[in-house]
């Protein structure tokens, strides 16, 4: 791990529902990251190909038209939107923790996921969001346990959440236990979603500052005692405007 470096979150829109050029933007922040000497560079919530907003907002037997092409615009770990950005890791030299909605290959099952892609290329893993939150499971399918897990990087180890399993202690603290110093939680923008303006930043803040201050371990090492504090990096995409036409 680096004794110092720098980590960013980008705080921005995808360009919603197209995956190539949401790709293309990632791209872009990788690019601005290394200018801006960022080693680290953590992403919202399914920011491929953008949070499907239109599933909090809209009755659920318009949607299928929408959700058919949402599942169409969802990337494949192992297909050209993925091996591109690695691609940009890798010239960059940039460390990334990508949230997409993924797409299993060769299925229209998908997971909303955490992509973590080292700062030479190589996929680390992937974690894919435990339990879908309310109207989401109309989309995503359950993620697994075994996807819980944390990734040595040049940064240090990585670990991530997406949104409310955030709350979830068990998951939380199966990070912990594996040594997790730095934590991505990753958030659609809830505060630009009517009945959430007034409490969803507040409760997103204290969460995270929760996790890191429940992270905290005393190492001994060498016969020196350090600490090693959780880092939190969390990502909130912006508004995303999506009309359904019925």
């Amino acid at each position: 791990m680096s004794s110092v470096f720098k980590a960013a979150a980008v705080h921005a829109a995808p360009v919603f529902m197209n995956k190539v050029a949401t790709t293309e933007r990632v791209i872009e922040y990788i690019k601005d990251a290394k200018k801006a000497s960022v080693e680290l560079l953590v992403y919202p919530e399914t920011f491929i190909p953008g949070y499907p907003y239109f599933i909090e907002c809209y009755p659920t037997l318009i949607q299928p038209p929408v959700l058919a092409e949402y599942i169409e615009q969802s990337v494949e770990i192992d297909g050209p939107e993925i091996s591109k950005i690695q691609a940009a890791c890798r010239d960059y030299g940039v460390c990334i923790i990508l949230g997409v909605s993924e797409r299993m290959s060769g299925t229209h099952t998908c997971f909303n996921s955490q992509i973590f892609i080292e700062s030479d290329g190589t996929l680390l893993g992937v974690h894919r969001k435990l339990q879908p939150t309310y109207v989401e499971r109309i989309i995503w399918a359950n993620g697994g346990g075994y996807t819980l897990r944390c990734y040595p990087s040049k940064c240090g180890i990585l670990g991530g959440l997406a949104c409310w399993e955030n709350t979830m202690n068990g998951a939380r603290q199966a990070l912990i236990q594996q040594g997790e110093q730095i934590h991505a939680g990753a958030w659609p923008a809830l505060s630009t979603m009517a009945g959430f303006e007034a409490v969803a930043d507040i409760q997103i803040d204290a969460m995270m500052k929760n996790h890191a201050l429940t992270g905290n371990k005393l190492n001994k090492s060498l016969e020196h005692e350090y600490r090693i504090e959780i880092i939190e990096v969390y990502a909130v995409a912006w508004t995303i405007n999506y009309f359904i036409e019925q």
